[in-house]
């Protein structure tokens, strides 16, 4: 091979992906807004500010912002954050999967959650919790004699309950701002469903419901938002499938933006959220990173941008 031979041309003539215009700026102000406009305008920064627009744009043109939240955002304390963007129209419809709902419960009764699985595994005590069972339980068969889901039953016996804590409770909030709560179970994944008080037949129509009212909030998407926060199966699989019911009726649900939050990359987000509703027009982003890092940043650069 003769290498002198080689074409080379000149740098300025190439297309070049990346330039000092969307470098990351040194921050000079103490306030967040400063920090935010120093981020670069590529990657998942850009993504982050983009998605931070498309969802200041769907409250101000009232379309749908549509939070699916598991368990683990629950638990590391985001609730607060969660709320204070529900009331300042941030949140137009809140899904969960059972973990979710019984770790804001658990929070809303006694401001306290997430026992050590390990030990209590060992003895055969993990997830036997009485008022935990018996509360969401209960709240969902007498729910279901007023034609109830089971996110709006759990968020009724909170407020009738009175909850200490019940502030800090999404359910309840949703409930008490007459925000759809909607949570969605795989059947035997949650600790509700080992004891005594469960009753099969309520918990699944009871869940039906909650799927017939997320397909409505989704049939409306169209100019809105969807983000997926923490859960990898079971609320992915819940909006495939209620997108599909929309657009089957004959609803316009195109033109949206879709976001997954996650710690790692995960198939089924990606594929169920990101990719696959978004594929004949819309926006997808993916973020990867700690539930407790990546939201309160969301949070800020909404409210605080």
């Amino acid at each position: 091979m003769d290498f002198s031979k080689i074409k080379t041309y000149p740098i300025r003539s190439r297309k070049s992906k990346e330039s000092v215009k969307n470098f990351a700026k040194v921050s000079r102000g103490k306030s967040f807004k400063s920090f935010y406009d120093s981020l670069p305008n590529n990657l998942s920064a850009n993504d982050l500010k983009n998605l931070v627009l498309d969802m200041k744009k769907a409250r101000r043109k009232k379309r749908q912002i549509i939070w699916m939240i598991g368990g683990h955002v629950v638990k590391t304390g985001l609730a607060p954050l969660i709320i204070d963007l529900m009331k300042k129209g941030f949140v137009t419809h809140v899904a969960m999967n059972g973990a979710g709902s019984i770790h804001d419960f658990e929070i809303a009764m006694i401001g306290k959650t997430s026992e050590d699985v390990g030990e209590a595994i060992e003895d055969g005590s993990f997830g036997m919790s009485r008022e935990t069972g018996e509360g969401i339980n209960f709240a969902i068969q007498d729910g279901l004699k007023n034609g109830l889901g089971y996110g709006e039953s759990v968020g009724k016996a909170i407020s009738d309950k009175k909850f200490e804590y019940r502030d800090y409770s999404i359910v309840y909030n949703c409930f008490r701002n007459k925000i759809p709560a909607t949570v969605h179970v795989s059947v035997g994944c949650d600790i509700i469903h080992q004891q005594p008080s469960c009753d099969g037949a309520a918990l699944g129509e009871a869940s039906y419901i909650d799927f017939k009212k997320i397909a409505k909030s989704i049939s409306k998407l169209d100019g809105g938002v969807v983000l997926n926060v923490g859960s990898a199966v079971v609320l992915p699989e819940v909006f495939l499938k209620a997108i599909t019911v929309a657009r089957n009726l004959k609803h316009k649900v195109r033109d949206f933006s879709a976001a997954n939050f996650d710690m790692i990359r995960q198939y089924r987000p990606m594929q169920n959220v990101v990719e696959r509703p978004t594929k004949s027009g819309g926006r997808g982003y993916n973020f990867i990173g700690q539930h407790e890092i990546m939201i309160p940043l969301l949070a800020k650069a909404i409210s605080g941008c």
